[in-house]
């Protein structure tokens, strides 16, 4: 293979993407590159404004433009009563796809866990704790993994909600242990929060 630094470097970068490595990388730059003018040249345009202008929202962890008031948390024309904690913006999109639930969404962000660095403060989890006062929100509903992570996480955020008096449920059968949200089909979702059980606290 010739040497040429921008290819390598970009081969690199792709192959940090999930679900491909450095065969799958190579051959997706390849096409781009015999496709100038109708892939590679739009779609770095397309990267920079992405880059530039789509942020995570401070409030409740989803995307939204830099300048935009956010569709998820800013909206309250839609005076929703029902707020759902993920881990991740594609578990989000996931539900949202499934058409299952009609609510807000909270995006953590990630898990706690004693084995990586994530902390309380990136999850926004007092952030959620306003929310749910601000809102005028009956009941949170923790979507979170069947991972020792996710129920670790759940179970922090059910032990912190404790003082709010808010029903607080959990996504119920049809939901894997140690399945992720993103990865479940639209009627195992379905069936998971049909199904989904009222936390004692």
């Amino acid at each position: 293979m010739q040497n040429i630094p921008e290819i390598e470097n970009l081969i690199k970068l792709i192959s940090k993407l999930p679900g491909l490595g450095p065969k799958s990388a190579k051959r997706m730059i390849l096409k781009m590159i015999n496709n100038r003018q109708e892939l590679l040249k739009p779609l770095a345009q397309n990267l920079s404004e992405v880059f530039k202008n789509v942020i995570r929202c401070k409030i409740c962890g989803t995307l939204k433009s830099n300048n935009s008031p956010c569709d998820n948390c800013e909206n309250k024309s839609k005076k929703f009563n029902k707020i759902c904690v993920v881990e991740n913006i594609s578990d989000q999109w996931a539900i949202e796809s499934s058409s299952i639930f009609q609510g807000y969404f909270h995006i953590l962000g990630g898990t706690l866990s004693n084995n990586n660095s994530q902390n309380k403060e990136d999850l926004l989890i007092n952030s959620l704790v306003e929310r749910i006062s601000r809102d005028n929100i009956d009941e949170v509903i923790l979507a979170t993994s069947a991972t020792v992570e996710g129920q670790t996480t759940a179970f922090y955020i059910q032990d912190t909600l404790k003082k709010t008096n808010i029903k607080i449920s959990k996504l119920a059968q049809g939901l894997p242990v140690g399945g992720e949200i993103e990865n479940l089909d639209d009627g195992t979702l379905i069936s998971a929060f049909k199904n989904r059980k009222k936390l004692e606290a």
